[in-house]
């Protein structure tokens, strides 16, 4: 079975989008991968197909109707190939890692929920969260207009992930956030340019000290631009 990704969302036409490009796009095609949508217009009961209403309290902007997002949902849920974890998209939510992509792209699937406007009424959230593990999730400490974007980067680092959509499983592992580090500079052609030259271990056809170099060099670029990690891994060091 291929894994499946449903995206619950007020804009359907908006997907797969950059997913039909690259390796994901690849993926699409060889069927590793597959996208359905759900239309939450679809639920709406007026002849003016209305999603939303004005929010209680001094509040500007609109909320999306707990009725209408729950309708969605549980057509989501029921249509699904087999039972999917559900995310919703929030910059309330966990920050998504690396470790969330490797456990959603071990998996069958997923299913995301995009919010817009101002959001969706807190009942619908928490009757799913309760009742079906919803997950909220966050891809940074900014607002978008809505959650398809972030869909979009969720997704894309799970697909990758996938067997047979990068041909070369060593290159997934060495890179940022597989190891808890970020990643060591590399290099390509020419050895010259602009009068830098290539690190001469690199050269060196041995293997050792250059994965030694390539390690430290992790380290220190960790160390400098993301003390957070940093501090993680040298906890995480302590531990074993």
């Amino acid at each position: 079975m291929a894994w499946h990704a449903n995206i619950v969302t007020l804009f359907p036409e908006m997907f797969p989008g950059p997913l039909a490009s690259s390796l994901a796009g690849k993926g699409l095609s060889k069927k590793i991968w597959d996208i359905s949508t759900v239309a939450i217009r679809d639920f709406a009961t007026d002849k003016h197909r209305t999603v939303d209403d004005t929010s209680y309290g001094p509040n500007a902007g609109m909320i999306l109707k707990p009725d209408i997002v729950h309708s969605a949902l549980t057509f989501a849920t029921e249509s699904a190939p087999c039972p999917l974890p559900i995310l919703f998209m929030t910059p309330r939510g966990a920050t998504f890692t690396q470790a969330m992509a490797q456990k959603l792209s071990s998996g069958n699937g997923v299913i995301i929920l995009c919010g817009h406007y101002e959001g969706i009424d807190e009942r619908v959230i928490e009757y799913w969260t309760q009742n079906h593990g919803l997950t909220e999730v966050s891809i940074g400490d900014y607002i978008l207009s809505g959650g398809e974007i972030a869909a979009f980067s969720v997704l894309d680092a799970c697909i990758r992930m996938l067997p047979n959509i990068v041909h070369n499983s060593a290159s997934i592992e060495e890179e940022s956030f597989y190891l808890d580090l970020l990643e060591y500079p590399q290099y390509t052609k020419p050895y010259r340019w602009q009068n830098k030259v290539v690190p001469e271990v690199l050269l060196s056809g041995n293997h050792k000290k250059i994965a030694e170099w390539q390690k430290v060099q992790a380290e220190d670029v960790t160390r400098v631009r993301r003390p957070d990690l940093w501090q993680a891994y040298l906890n995480k060091k302590t531990m074993d």
